[in-house]
């Protein structure tokens, strides 16, 4: 582990970026960053590509590194107002709170950090003081990558019955990874999908439609795996999106045909179990958070999460 050094130079005076360099974050960012979090701990999704590069944007996130260890700043989830920092990926904790305190006291603000995970956050708030606040609806919904890719037992009786619903419509059908010559048609597919989401969700449902797109134009810069699921007359009928760190896959993005039977249930399962077979030591898939939409939670709960990973605020 790299002790964190920082060079002020020869000025009397500190400036923030003597001490955290932040910058906004680019696709020409996205090894460095990926390598450092290979470093995570954690399963929760913020601390993947997906849950920072698909959210630049909404949250305008900034990063530096800093010896070993990777600093990200941007705005609160529960307080878009509000500066924040979340947790330091490598290197000692202790350190990195010490250099976001001073960062913080230069810049005249006061430290806040946001989405931390539940096993972290006692020992982050030891550290760097503060109240500690739940991020309500934002907790991660986790699986047991093996029920997902099997669906037995009675519990998943419906969900089973739903794909047999689609297999039997659409004798047919074929599922394979999407690859890079799939995208203009997987674009198209998305182009011509409906949102379900309420008209109070609509701003959101539309920020994560754009990130989609954003995703599928530059397919070959992330770490993604993803699949497509065609229909009887070959048409695609859904996709996905996801990457593996450690034992667990990151579902960032799943999008069906509501209108056909089964769609979603299909290529939920077939993606799991074909996870399962590229990476053996698969044992959990996290599916994300449910932002509030009761829709959503209804969906995610009734596939059963093995547990919620809760998630803070230190304010």
């Amino acid at each position: 582990m790299k002790p964190i050094t920082i060079t002020v130079g020869r000025r009397k005076t500190a400036s923030p970026d003597d001490i955290l360099p932040f910058r906004p974050i680019t696709l020409s960012d996205m090894p460095l960053i990926n390598s450092m979090l290979q470093n995570s701990t954690t399963r929760t999704c913020d601390y993947t590509v997906g849950g920072i590069f698909m959210w630049i944007r909404m949250f305008d996130y900034r990063y530096c590194v800093i010896g070993d260890t990777l600093f990200v700043k941007g705005r609160s989830e529960s307080h878009p107002d509000r500066t924040a920092f979340s947790l330091p990926i490598g290197g000692d904790l202790g350190e990195a709170v010490g250099l976001i305190a001073y960062y913080c006291r230069l810049s005249g603000i006061k430290p806040s950090y946001s989405a931390i995970p539940e096993d972290y956050i006692d020992r982050l708030a030891s550290l760097a003081g503060g109240r500690i606040e739940r991020l309500e609806g934002w907790s991660d919904y986790i699986y047991s990558a093996e029920a997902l890719a099997t669906l037995s037992g009675k519990h998943y009786m419906k969900k089973r019955n739903h794909v047999n619903r689609f297999m039997t419509d659409n004798p047919a059908w074929t599922f394979g990874p999407l690859t890079a010559d799939l995208v203009p048609e997987t674009m198209l597919f998305l182009d011509g999908s409906t949102s379900t989401a309420d008209k109070a969700d609509r701003a959101m449902a539309d920020y994560e439609r754009s990130e989609c797109f954003r995703v599928l134009a530059s397919l070959s810069s992330y770490p993604f795996e993803g699949a497509v699921l065609r229909g009887d007359d070959g048409a695609i009928v859904a996709f996905t999106l996801g990457e593996v760190i450690g034992d667990t896959l990151y579902t960032h993005i799943e999008k069906a045909d509501h209108r056909v039977a089964g769609a979603g249930e299909t290529v939920n399962k077939l993606f799991a179990a074909e996870m399962l077979r590229r990476h053996p030591g698969l044992r959990y898939i996290n599916r994300e958070e449910d932002m509030n939409d009761p829709g959503l939670r209804y969906a995610k709960e009734s596939y059963r999460p093995v547990m919620l990973l809760d998630k803070y605020n230190l304010i």
